[in-house]
């Protein structure tokens, strides 16, 4: 309402051209104008906060006897529990819309995220095309990768072969069985 007041008057005073003197004292007398209508805003604020509180909050009435005290006591005790279920269930809903969001943040930052990458084709292109391609079609380039390369000859040693025909370790161990592994030696002198 106030601000309405005060865009209204500054709209008319841009519209007109009026001197200096006049501006000042029409935005002081709007000042005081908001002033007071701000002061009575705050009354009417108070004024329903006391209603509210003699609707909600009846004045305290002192037990004069033990029995009144007691029913005061379970009375009290009762709207405790009533508002504590409506504080619970309220509690689990705001959890409820917590976590909601929460999901819907998930849900967000993983579609954000996700790019789904396009299948790629393989393409089999040789050497010499893949040149010709990226140097275009002016420059004649052949290459023939497998002329560049070294010829090596493998050369099998004799050290080699002996160890690879090792034979069968059984027939090792029963040869050296008798007389704790000397048989043999005793056999190849004789």
């Amino acid at each position: 309402m106030v601000k309405d007041l005060v865009s209204r008057e500054l709209s008319i005073m841009t519209e007109k051209r009026l001197s200096s003197s006049k501006k000042h004292s029409l935005k002081s007398l709007m000042l005081v104008v908001a002033k007071d209508l701000l002061e009575a805003e705050e009354k009417e604020k108070q004024i329903e906060r006391q209603r509210y509180m003699e609707e909600h909050c009846p004045p305290l009435s002192y037990p004069s006897s033990k029995a009144e005290l007691e029913a005061l006591c379970r009375e009290i005790h009762q709207k405790i529990e009533v508002i504590d279920e409506e504080r619970y269930v309220l509690e689990q809903k705001a959890i409820m819309v917590v976590n909601e969001v929460k999901d819907l943040n998930i849900k967000i930052v993983d579609l954000k995220g996700k790019f789904k990458k396009p299948p790629l084709k393989k393409v089999r292109m040789s050497a010499d095309a893949m040149l010709q391609a990226l140097l275009g079609s002016k420059h004649k380039v052949s290459m023939d990768l497998r002329a560049n390369l070294k010829q090596v000859k493998k050369e099998v040693k004799e050290e080699d072969k002996e160890l690879r025909d090792v034979g069968d370790w059984r027939k090792n161990i029963e040869d050296k069985a008798g007389m704790g592994g000397r048989k043999k030696m005793f056999e190849t002198e004789s």
